[in-house]
């Protein structure tokens, strides 16, 4: 038989390769060379019923019998295009996975569970930046087999593209204090409401379960009690040096956001970009921690 997948298996990585044959066991079909075959073989067969209810139609005395057998045509079009834009959707979202798999990947660690629901959610999804979302969650899987909880893919099914915009826009104020953190210490400063980040869609993305606000009181990060005065932190690769002082307890201000546990699986794949002037920003914030030397 002829290959007629939309991947040729032979010019893949091998990440890439084992991620194509753990999809195609656990869903069925994915870039599998016969699939084109069945979709093929189900527009034959629904040419024939087609043309069998037409026969059938002349003979039927009827008008309600003849409305019946026009029902399930239309019924089983729509199944076929259904199938058909489900699978290109699935097959979409595998393609743009496998550019973000690691050599070290290893998707056959990946549950079977977790790809049927995964795909079974992302098979609705046609849009390309959400697919982008969906096949970065598909790579981080299989790069780790456990990174991205059911709950978190379930969420991303229901999550709107207005949202998933205004989160990655938020992720632009990130920094890496051991872990990531967006730095919101002004909800009224003109850096962050230029792209959207005000008092309003901060509660709104709380309200829908992708970060924490506490816009009374402020939040702070409490470095290790044994770990050095000095502190390296970064904004999109570029560091900084802090310097806690001990009467401030290793702890330094982070303004009012912290992610929840979905914020934090979707923020280093949510496709965010630095903000001009954001690191200079920074600074002057955190002034009196700056390294002297």
């Amino acid at each position: 038989m002829s290959n007629n997948s939309l991947v040729n298996l032979g010019e893949l990585s091998k990440p890439a390769d084992t991620l194509i044959k753990k999809v195609s066991k656990a869903v069925g079909g994915i870039f599998a060379p016969f699939q084109i075959k069945r979709v093929a073989e189900a527009e034959a067969e629904a040419t024939i019923i087609k043309a069998q209810s037409a026969a059938e139609a002349s003979r039927i005395a009827t008008q309600s019998e003849i409305e019946s057998v026009e029902l399930r045509q239309r019924t089983i079009h729509r199944l076929i295009t259904e199938g058909m834009q489900h699978q290109k959707n699935m097959e979409d979202t595998t393609s743009k996975a496998l550019p973000y798999l690691n050599e070290e990947a290893n998707p056959y660690a990946m549950d079977d569970d977790w790809i049927a629901n995964f795909f079974h959610k992302c098979r609705l999804v046609s849009d390309s930046r959400m697919q982008s979302l969906w096949s970065r969650i598909l790579a981080g899987e299989a790069n780790a087999p456990g990174a991205y909880s059911r709950r978190t893919v379930n969420f991303v099914s229901e999550l709107d593209k207005k949202d998933a915009d205004l989160f990655t826009e938020l992720c632009g104020f990130g920094w890496i204090i051991e872990n990531f953190v967006p730095l919101i210490f002004d909800t009224q400063a003109e850096i962050y409401n230029k792209p959207g980040i005000n008092f309003e869609t901060l509660d709104h993305l709380d309200s829908i379960g992708l970060i924490h606000f506490r816009d009374i009181g402020g939040l702070t990060w409490d470095f290790s009690p044994d770990s050095a005065v000095r502190h390296a932190v970064f904004y999109y690769g570029t560091s900084l040096c802090l310097e806690i002082p001990k009467y401030d307890n290793n702890r330094i201000e982070t303004g009012m956001v912290y992610l929840t546990t979905m914020g934090q699986e979707l923020a280093p794949i949510c496709g965010s970009k630095p903000v001009e002037g954001f690191y200079e920003y920074v600074k002057e914030q955190w002034g009196r921690y700056l390294c002297t030397n």
